[in-house]
């Protein structure tokens, strides 16, 4: 069994507790939630090529949380400025949300932090300028 599968709740509890004091959150809950809508606000921006190629790059539960729900057929919008896509990763389940201004640097820190960096930036290179853009903390 490949290692990545066998560590996969460690890795992922080390990367919810980075991104958690990156936040400045108090609780797991709250951090899985501004996670999840970083991943899906950047989702959201790809075609299904570029998502299978970004996934790839990302360890086993990202990849997951990255996937799931996912339709190849969604809306795609552009990029746009970075507070619209704060105020998006913001509005997912907004009542339970508590993305602070920042969310999607402190996010892409911590993934940064916790990812293969090769293979993270060999996904992130296959993608569009302002797909790598996002990335950079």
């Amino acid at each position: 069994m490949p290692q990545q599968y066998q560590i996969a709740q460690q890795a992922f509890d080390a990367l919810i507790e980075d991104a958690r004091d990156a936040l400045g959150l108090a609780t797991r809950h709250q951090t899985y939630t501004v996670i999840e809508a970083v991943l899906i606000t950047f989702r959201r921006r790809l075609g299904p090529d570029d998502v299978l190629i970004f996934a790839d790059g990302l360890p086993v539960l990202l990849r997951a949380i990255f996937t799931a729900n996912w339709s190849p057929d969604e809306h795609r919008p552009h990029f746009g400025s970075i507070a619209a896509l704060e105020d998006e990763v913001a509005g997912l389940r907004r009542h339970h949300n508590f993305a602070p201004h920042g969310s999607i640097a402190a996010v892409a820190g911590a993934v940064r932090r916790h990812v293969d960096a090769e293979r993270f930036d060999r996904a992130l290179a296959r993608l569009s300028p302002e797909a790598r853009e996002f990335w950079r903390q």
